[in-house]
């Protein structure tokens, strides 16, 4: 049989976690619905899914079970979506866009935005520990340590802490990168490391994988400022030009626009770099590395 060609197994993938959201966020129906709408609202018919399609990925190298993949990827999406609802309220970023429709604490009201990120936190970790993800306990117990480090102050949390203490000041490169080694790249690095955790790979080649996710995250962040200097809100699905107008440090800024793609396309480089030896198990990590450094930037 054929391997289906990337635009097709992304576009399966997305429909796939979607779907799985669909089932596995509350009805809006359930008590309180107010709370289930906007939990619904703000998680299901957008976004590019880049999470749950690493961790789809990399349980393709490890030959997971799909099914199980699923659940944590839904979970994964979570937690994402989650930070963005957060990041969006005026005591954080005060953005009223997010994936070309109004912010939580626009279409509903602060309060409840707060309580939708809360929920779909808790929702996350409900769904990685209900659920049968591993034959071993132990891989699964180790899934949640990676899934809730990089949730946390030591990953994205500390991240976003550190992205707002940092608003008009000069950052260097070192400093920056350590911002979003915690702020984005927490949580694409877990996608990975849950993927792979879900089915069998060696300790070396777990730690090759790792190495691969942390590029991946900056790769993704650096391409993020990049787009949000050049592109437009229609493009985004968010307010663009938003760091620059808020005065916050980002590749672009400190590097310049020419030089952050080139950064970019190290960090492509490297990333492929860290797959060879996989062979076609890892046929759809290269071709998400190829995919996020060609997003038109």
């Amino acid at each position: 049989m054929s391997t289906p060609k990337f635009q097709d197994w992304m576009l399966a993938t997305q429909r796939c976690t979607e779907a799985a959201l669909e089932r596995l966020l509350p009805p809006a129906s359930q008590v309180p619905e107010r709370l289930h709408e906007a939990m619904r609202y703000t998680t299901l018919g957008g976004g590019k899914r880049v999470r749950p399609l690493l961790a789809f990925a990399a349980g393709e190298v490890a030959g997971a079970d799909a099914a199980r993949v699923e659940i944590a990827a839904s979970a994964l999406e979570c937690i994402h979506v989650y930070s963005l609802v957060h990041d969006d309220m005026p005591c954080m970023d005060d953005d009223d866009l997010r994936r070309g429709k109004p912010t939580v604490h626009i279409q509903y009201d602060e309060a409840t935005a707060l309580l939708v990120g809360d929920a779909l936190q808790t929702l996350a970790f409900e769904l990685l520990s209900h659920n049968v993800l591993s034959d071993d306990a132990t891989r699964q117990l180790r899934v949640l340590q990676v899934v809730s480090r990089a949730s946390g102050s030591r990953g994205m949390a500390g991240g976003q802490a550190i992205d707002l203490a940092s608003v008009g000041k000069a950052l260097t490169r070192p400093e920056l990168e350590f911002m979003h080694i915690h702020k984005t790249g927490a949580l694409i690095r877990a996608a990975v490391l849950t993927g792979a955790l879900l089915g069998e790979v060696s300790d070396e080649e777990l730690e090759r994988l790792d190495h691969y996710a942390k590029c991946i995250g900056l790769l993704f962040q650096v391409v993020d400022d990049i787009l949000d200097t050049v592109a437009d809100t229609a493009t985004l699905g968010k307010t663009a030009g938003k760091d620059a107008a808020n005065d916050k440090p980002t590749y672009v800024s400190i590097l310049g626009l020419e030089e952050s793609r080139e950064l970019a396309r190290e960090l492509a480089t490297e990333a492929h770099a860290a797959l060879a030896g996989f062979g076609d198990r890892a046929l759809r990590l290269r071709e998400l590395t190829d995919y996020i450094v060609s997003r038109p930037f």
